[in-house]
């Protein structure tokens, strides 16, 4: 095997699944991934099934700030509504994707702000840190992998080069560029090829704390979120598009990826910063 170099050039957080991101400068490495990354979530009142930009694009509007105590959210047309990090109501099951896991509601005024903006009755809910939800151990390459309230893995991780690579094909459709906010990553990569990440199967990062090892798993396939404008929720067709053009996927029987899922190999408790230099290790 031979090793690359990079840069983690950003790192992000988002509080609310399917909500706006936050980059942050530091986060801390827990077993589930980035700390605070994905720990609530907006479920159907009445069936606690978990909501997404894909049945609510407007989800993208609301815009999370984490301070000292709380968690601020905005939105157009909206007063703020203030979470504080400690606090939790009842507990309650809900449902993401085949998986029932244990919760607790955030309380009647975070479900009367969320179904006001939304227009349809929800919840927020937050992870029972004591849950524990496993990736697909057909992917996790012998992880004990655990995450929160993400799709199926810890982290993403998107490179420079994969938007770069994008953004070319997209001006020579005519089409207007985008933004990395479309793919949600939470670990930017500088220094790699167009779609370096494909091709690696860790990370190493020279963390404050010690050395961090990110397990590279399951290309991240491509639904129609990136199609929503973060700006605007308004739905298109790109980048879907020009994706489906070059990034079918064998890997995962032709579907349309665009970045890499990962894993907590080892390092948890460790704080991840934005300019630390990694390595990656190419799997042959």
């Amino acid at each position: 095997m031979a090793d690359l170099d990079f840069t983690l050039q950003a790192l992000h957080l988002y509080p609310v699944k399917s909500c706006a991101g936050i980059a942050v400068d530091e986060a801390l490495l827990i077993e589930t991934g980035l700390e605070l990354d994905r720990a609530w979530m907006v479920v159907d009142d009445d069936s606690g099934r978990f909501l997404s930009q894909r049945e609510l694009p407007r989800l993208a509007l609301v815009t999370p700030t984490l301070r000292s105590g709380d968690l601020r959210l905005r939105a157009p047309g909206m007063l703020a509504l203030h979470l504080s990090l400690d606090g939790v109501e009842a507990p309650r099951r809900v449902r993401i994707w085949d998986d029932e896991v244990a919760a607790y509601d955030m309380g009647a005024l975070a479900a009367q702000w969320f179904s006001d903006f939304l227009g349809r009755r929800v919840r927020l809910v937050r992870f029972d840190p004591e849950q524990r939800r496993a990736s697909d151990p057909r992917w996790s390459g012998g992880v004990d992998a655990q995450t929160a309230f993400a799709d199926g893995y810890a982290l993403l991780v998107v490179s420079t080069a994969s938007l770069a690579g994008l953004e070319r094909r997209l001006a020579e459709r005519g089409q207007p560029a985008v933004t990395m906010a479309r793919f949600r990553p939470n670990l930017v990569l500088d220094g790699l090829d167009e779609h370096g990440e494909d091709h690696l199967d860790t990370l190493s990062l020279d963390s404050p704390d010690g050395e961090v090892v990110l397990k590279l798993t399951k290309p991240c396939i491509r639904c129609t979120i990136p199609n929503v404008d973060p700006a605007s929720a308004a739905l298109g067709s790109e980048p879907g598009a020009t994706l489906a053009g070059y990034r079918a996927d064998a890997r995962v029987d032709g579907a349309i990826t665009f970045g890499m899922n990962a894993v907590v190999a080892s390092g948890i408790e460790h704080r991840l910063r934005a300019g630390l230099r990694g390595r990656g290790r190419i799997a042959f």
